[in-house]
């Protein structure tokens, strides 16, 4: 039952950043209805610039808060420099566009800052918090801050009037646009808040598997499975599919051994494709023919 419990509650702590990525994902899908191939290299190289910034003497919640700033301007400059220009685009050309926005990133960051593994400290203590044994500090602190993100986001969108009119956006450009709501900037705005929260995933996780430009590639087909469970149109969906894949990935480590549970997130991509398109809380589009 221990051994149960501790695999449960570290996946949770996982399942927390498959999460985050997954919400980010969901967000750039809500406003181009395509997938954001390159989301996992922007937070990669968001979590360099953390990196960056505490190697050069500044305090690891300064160099956060930094960051998580820097990713979000950069996000929207991606959409407005690269994205707008072939918005009108074949579906084809726009994914090619996100590939080699995947490439260039990724050689970026191993041009700039080497392909070396490199340690990346943790906010929070080594010993167990709360006397626990069951999960460490990281995994706990982690925990944590991605339901801080999560509620943030949630209150955003929710309840304050730039939220509300990026919802609107992304649902119905046309309407809109009557209304005098400045769609484009909305995209470009969805875009930095979806690349800060990779970035806050980034930093969270990079403890745990170490700084490397290619450290969010598994975590990217892992929040892509989280995604599409939840529901690939539903943020609430994303969220939980997070945790769900997050666990499962745990559990079936622990029985069946840690080379098997990258299956966990094809099997789940490929059973929910197959099963139910629309995911656990997505809607389902009908469309006359």
């Amino acid at each position: 039952m221990n051994v149960l419990l501790h695999q449960v509650l570290s996946g949770l702590a996982t399942g927390g950043i498959y999460a985050s990525v997954a919400l980010a994902l969901v967000m750039i899908y809500q406003a181009t209805h395509l997938v954001n191939f390159a989301q996992g290299e922007l937070a990669m190289f968001s979590t360099y610039i953390a990196w960056s910034l505490m190697q050069a003497g500044v305090p690891y919640w300064g160099a956060f808060f930094l960051t998580v700033a820097a990713s979000f301007v950069l996000g929207a400059l991606i959409e407005r420099v690269i994205v707008q220009p072939v918005e009108n685009a074949s579906v084809l050309s726009v994914v090619i566009v996100f590939i080699g926005l995947l490439v260039i990133l990724n050689s970026l960051a191993g041009w700039i800052f080497s392909y070396t593994i490199k340690p990346f400290p943790s906010p929070f203590p080594a010993a167990p918090l709360f006397g626990n044994t069951y999960v460490t500090s990281h995994e706990l602190g982690s925990i944590g801050v991605t339901l801080v993100v999560l509620l943030l986001v949630f209150g955003f969108f929710r309840f304050t009037p730039l939220g509300l009119a990026m919802r609107a956006a992304a649902q119905n450009p046309v309407s809109s646009r009557l209304v005098g709501i400045r769609v484009g900037w909305m995209l470009a705005l969805g875009w930095g808040l979806a690349a800060a929260i990779g970035a806050i995933a980034g930093i969270m996780v990079a403890p745990i598997v170490f700084l490397e430009p290619n450290m969010m590639a598994g975590i990217l087909l892992y929040a892509f499975a989280a995604a599409l469970l939840g529901g690939i149109d539903s943020p609430g969906g994303a969220v939980v599919g997070g945790f769900i894949v997050g666990v499962l990935e745990n559990l079936v480590g622990a029985v069946l051994g840690t080379d098997l549970k990258l299956t966990v997130a094809l099997v789940l991509i490929v059973g929910v494709l197959v099963i139910r398109p629309s995911g656990l809380f997505g809607k389902v589009h009908v469309t006359r023919v």
